[in-house]
C-alpha cells in the first residue's frame, strides 16, 4: 500500500474529562474505517491507551483524522513526534479543522517545518536562559555544585578497584562518569578540598 485510496481513514477523538462529550469531534471526523476515542487528559501520550493503540494499529497508505491538532497534542514537541512517527510509518494525518496541517500536502509539510523550526527555537532558547542563569549564579558564588561523591562512597570505590574491580564498573555502579570517579580519587576538581 503506497496511496491513501488504498489505505484505511482512522479516526481519533479524545475529550479530557469523564463529562465532556465527544460529539462535536465525531461529527468533524465523520465516517471512518476504526476509530480510537478516550477520555483522558492530552498531557501525558504514553499514559493515553487509545493513543498508543491507534500508533500500533495503523499501516502505511492509512490517514488519521482528527479534529484539531490539540487533540491530538498538548505541545508542539509532542505534536511533531507524533506525526513524524506517523510519517515514519507511512501514514499522512488529516487535521479537520486545520487543513494547513495536514501531511499530505506540501502545504502542511511546510507548515510542520516551521512549527519543528519553532519548537528548535524554544529548546534552545531555553537552555540559552538556563545557561546564563547558571553563569550569573557562580558570579554571585550562589550556584555552587558540590561533588557527586560522597568520601564514603569514593573509598568504597578505592577498595573496590584496589580488589581487582575495574574502574568503568565502579563508574557505572555509582552512576556517574569515569572523569567524575577519576577526579575523587585523585582529589582533583570538586574533591580538590578533600585531599
Amino acid at each position: 500500500m503506497s496511496s491513501n485510496t488504498t489505505g484505511q481513514v482512522v479516526g481519533y477523538v479524545r475529550v479530557s474529562a469523564a463529562d465532556q462529550n465527544e460529539a462535536r469531534q465525531l461529527e468533524a471526523v465523520g465516517e471512518v474505517d476504526r476509530l480510537f476515542s478516550e477520555k483522558v487528559s492530552g498531557k501525558n501520550t504514553a499514559d493515553r491507551e487509545q493513543l498508543q493503540e491507534l500508533l500500533a494499529y495503523v499501516r502505511q497508505g492509512d490517514k488519521v483524522r482528527v479534529k484539531s491538532p490539540d487533540r491530538l497534542a498538548r505541545s508542539t514537541t509532542d505534536l511533531l513526534s507524533i506525526v513524524r512517527g506517523l510519517a515514519a510509518k507511512g501514514v499522512a494525518v488529516e487535521f479537520v479543522d486545520n487543513p494547513a496541517l495536514n501531511t499530505d500536502t506540501p502545504q502542511g509539510e511546510f507548515m510542520l517545518t516551521i512549527l519543528a523550526a519553532v519548537a528548535e527555537l524554544e529548546r534552545a532558547t531555553i537552555r540559552e536562559r538556563q545557561a546564563e542563569g547558571i553563569a550569573i549564579a557562580k558570579r554571585k558564588g550562589v550556584y555552587v555544585r558540590g561533588p557527586k561523591l560522597s568520601a564514603e562512597q569514593t573509598a568504597s570505590a578505592r577498595e573496590r578497584i584496589r580488589g581487582g574491580v575495574a574502574k568503568s564498573v565502579v563508574a557505572r555502579d555509582l552512576g556517574v562518569s569515569r572523569s567524575t570517579l577519576y577526579a575523587a580519587l585523585g582529589g582533583t576538581g570538586r574533591y580538590a578540598e578533600r585531599g
